[in-house]
């Protein structure tokens, strides 16, 4: 499903897909439109304008974009819907816990201590709190997201968890902050 836009004197297109694959690293990824057609090129600075530094495989994802002498480019974000979590048990680490407590976690704002994909784990801190708040891979990327840096400004759901304070979803920084 495409709408038809303007955009700073040029045609722009709302696009619906799928993220292919996206490097923070490299600065950019690419998106394959439901509607099939060239991969889309999905810049780092576009994705930021958003509020996000990365965005997970997969993830689903609704662009504007524009046709330019390189292909393809998305110029806006405008939705970003975590990839589909694969079948079976939840994170080993929110065992027992009951979700309405994890889903009812008030959305906080949080700045990134340090994050190793490597790893598959970081931490991040609450602003005004000194507790170390811990961030699995795979919480990340069950929120959409692929990677985070220091000093990235995000939105977290904290509970107590087994290993203390743990993150159960991750969102741009403006979810925690009032419109």
């Amino acid at each position: 499903m495409e709408t038809q836009l303007k955009h700073q004197d040029s045609e722009t297109r709302r696009v619906f897909g799928k993220v292919k694959w996206f490097d923070p690293v490299k600065g950019f990824g690419f998106v394959v439109s439901d509607d099939g057609g060239p991969d889309i090129l999905l810049h780092a600075n576009v994705l930021r304008n958003f509020g996000q530094s990365s965005v997970a495989d997969a993830a689903r994802i609704e662009l504007s974009v524009q046709e330019t002498e390189r292909g393809i480019q998305a110029i806006d974000v405008y939705r970003i819907e975590p990839p589909e979590a694969p079948e079976g048990a939840p994170l080993a680490d929110f065992e027992g816990i009951d979700p309405e407590i994890m889903r009812a976690a008030p959305l906080e704002p949080a700045r990134v201590k340090w994050f190793d994909k490597a790893k598959g784990f970081g931490f991040a801190n609450v602003f005004g709190r000194s507790q170390d708040i811990f961030i699995h891979i795979e919480v990340l990327r069950r929120s959409g997201l692929a990677d985070l840096q220091p000093g990235e400004a995000i939105a977290v759901r904290v509970i107590e968890g087994k290993r203390g304070q743990m993150a159960t979803e991750v969102c741009a920084w403006e979810s925690a902050t009032p419109s």
